[in-house]
């Protein structure tokens, strides 16, 4: 009913320091009267001995806000918005004393139309039990509102199925953002900028050009730095150390799940907070193709080698060993090598070296055969 500052969420008032009355609104109740809504709940609650303690939820309040182009190309009006509201509460909240205002954005002058819904959490009637209610009590008079997760969906479903029945911009309430950024965060980051642009304004006046220009938050902190390590990390364990060495952000897996820690928060937050492009099964998918990018190159690297591998050098006549010596690999062995009696010489020209020769080749090729025919326990065969 009065406008309203939305970066400071304070009242705007005239020089007589009264609240001012927004330009146009519309303001229905649905079980009750407008002006006696607030009565009219209490009254409910002493009946039915219920919301009588502050720690109890009282009331639930829904926003439908439309895309501004609604109003511009779509002809909607802020009296047919506020029918659609009236329409939406009584169909999902049958049995509840409802106040639904609708009004256009306030200060900031974006030209959205808002309808508020704000229901009483105590059932005043007993009414037709509808599919989307789970239990028997959901449709049964002193009973309170229950929000689970299918009647959320249910509840989002029907605003879509409103704007596509009157031909409306509307977007998918259904699919998880990419980048999920909630009211809170939006107004948190318009006042950091609102605070930092005065403090820059300043810093120049006074001579000291900014570090900074643009504000912050800690939420978007995370998904800047996870998006820049994302891109060339090929696991958890690369992807989680360079976080903490470049942004020291912590990342702490927990079943399987990732969740990050700020370096200027105790508590961590959970990759579907920040969006479905920070949680675990995106950014696995993202690693294993990182992955599989940098192996390709090797295999191609290998597979070249071997196609182009040198041919083997032919064999060279015994002159000239000593002017061109070929490569001899290596391979590191516990054994004794085995001499060849028919090219060694000195065996040739000694018949003693070569019984020696003979010995030692026998036990060499002995230890040999002990050693490849042992299994896993150590013991021979």
């Amino acid at each position: 009913m009065f406008q309203h500052d939305e970066l400071t969420q304070k009242s705007i008032l005239d020089n007589a320091w009264n609240k001012i009355l927004r330009e146009e609104y519309y303001l229905d109740g649905i079980n009750c009267h407008s002006s006696t809504f607030d009565v009219e709940c209490q009254e409910l609650n002493d009946k039915w001995k219920k919301n009588l303690d502050y720690r109890e939820i009282k009331a639930h309040h829904y926003i439908i806000s439309f895309d501004p182009q609604d109003a511009i190309d779509r002809g909607l009006t802020r009296k047919r918005a506020q029918q659609l509201g009236i329409e939406y509460a009584k169909k999902n909240f049958p049995g509840h004393q409802a106040l639904v205002c609708t009004h256009m954005d306030g200060h900031n002058r974006s030209g959205n139309i808002h309808v508020h819904i704000v229901i009483n959490s105590l059932r005043k009637y007993d009414v037709e039990r509808q599919d989307f209610m789970e239990r028997a009590s959901d449709s049964r008079a002193g009973n309170k509102h229950h929000l689970t997760k299918n009647y959320l969906v249910h509840l989002k479903q029907s605003v879509m199925d409103i704007c596509h029945r009157e031909n409306l911009h509307q977007v998918d309430l259904l699919t998880p953002a990419e980048r999920k950024v909630t009211e809170k965060e939006y107004w948190a980051k318009r006042r950091g900028q609102e605070n930092m642009d005065k403090s820059n304004k300043q810093m120049l006046a006074d001579g000291v050009t900014p570090r900074n220009t643009t504000f912050q938050t800690q939420k978007d902190y995370l998904r800047k730095s996870i998006d820049a390590v994302a891109d060339t990390a090929s696991n958890p364990d690369e992807f989680q150390r360079i976080l903490l060495e470049k942004y020291k952000v912590q990342l702490k897996i927990s079943r399987g799940r990732f969740s990050y820690l700020h370096p200027e928060r105790n508590k961590h937050i959970t990759g579907r907070m920040l969006g479905t492009h920070y949680d675990e099964a995106y950014l696995l998918k993202r690693f294993e193709e990182h992955a599989t990018k940098k192996e390709s190159p090797k295999k191609k690297t290998l597979s070249d080698e071997y196609h182009n591998k040198a041919k083997p050098p032919a064999i060279q006549h015994p002159n000239s060993l000593q002017e061109e010596p070929i490569a001899i690999q290596f391979i590191k062995s516990d054994l004794r090598l085995v001499i060849d009696l028919q090219n060694c010489v000195k065996a040739q020209q000694n018949s003693v070296y070569a019984n020696k020769v003979k010995l030692s080749n026998h036990l060499s090729t002995n230890s040999f055969v002990n050693q490849n025919t042992k299994d896993g326990s150590g013991r021979s065969t």
